[in-house]
């Protein structure tokens, strides 16, 4: 009897650890998260595994652009994985803390509205975390933005 518990056991645990090792090795497919749809205006969107912010900016894009990457850079676990300032469009990955999931956040200026898209790569439910990380950093752009 505990023989067959102390296997189940073992089996259990390597495949949470090849679980863990999944999540946090697979390769990211930068064209696939690098990319914005269409924005109607100014508001927030929530979605399935994500949320969406659009707001007027009211500074130069170059200026709003670099203050969010430096928002970005500061926030945990996150990294630049495609974009800069200069091309107008940034893709970030934040990693949760235990399990490393991957969430990426793509911000641009078009038409002097910023975008802040943020969304999970694996599951249906990002328990809220990217709305509580793209309103995070909307919150530090302070003047630089117009609330809707």
């Amino acid at each position: 009897m505990m023989t067959i518990l102390l296997r189940l056991l073992i089996v259990l645990v390597v495949l949470v650890l090849g679980a863990m090792a999944y999540v946090r090795l697979a390769p990211t497919d930068v064209a696939r998260w690098h990319q914005l749809g269409p924005v109607d205006g100014p508001g927030d969107v929530a979605a399935p595994g994500g949320y969406r912010a659009v707001r007027m900016i009211t500074a130069d894009a170059p200026q709003v652009l670099a203050a969010i990457e430096a928002i970005a850079r500061a926030t945990p676990r996150t990294s630049l994985i495609a974009g800069s300032v200069a091309e107008g469009m940034m893709t970030f990955q934040t990693r949760s803390l235990v399990w490393g999931f991957p969430d990426h956040t793509t911000v641009a200026v078009q038409d002097d509205q910023l975008v802040i898209d943020g969304r999970l790569r694996f599951g249906e439910s990002d328990m809220g975390v990217n709305r509580t990380r793209v309103q995070d950093w909307l919150d530090q752009l302070g003047p630089l933005i117009v609330a809707p």
